[in-house]
């Protein structure tokens, strides 16, 4: 099984978004922990909105891991 964000990175590819998505990604990095901070506060109203797609979002932002593997998965996508 894939991992999150490999799912995400595809998904973007698919709708031919990768290249906006990097470029987005790198521009909120300093925000990142602010964004984890709200989705984390927003999560009830959030959770419903994105359905099972919540957990991995949230996981993007919280783990530094998981933010920097979905920068790669993007750039491995742009470069097929």
């Amino acid at each position: 099984m894939r991992g999150a964000p490999e799912s995400i990175a595809e998904a973007l590819r698919r709708r031919g978004l990768a290249a906006p998505a990097r470029l987005l990604l790198d521009a909120h990095r300093p925000l990142r922990p602010l964004l984890a901070e709200t989705g984390a506060f927003l999560s009830p109203i959030l959770g419903p909105l994105l359905g099972a797609r919540f957990p991995a979002v949230q996981e993007l932002l919280e783990n530094d891991e998981a933010y920097d593997g979905l920068i790669e998965s993007l750039d491995d996508a742009e470069h097929r």
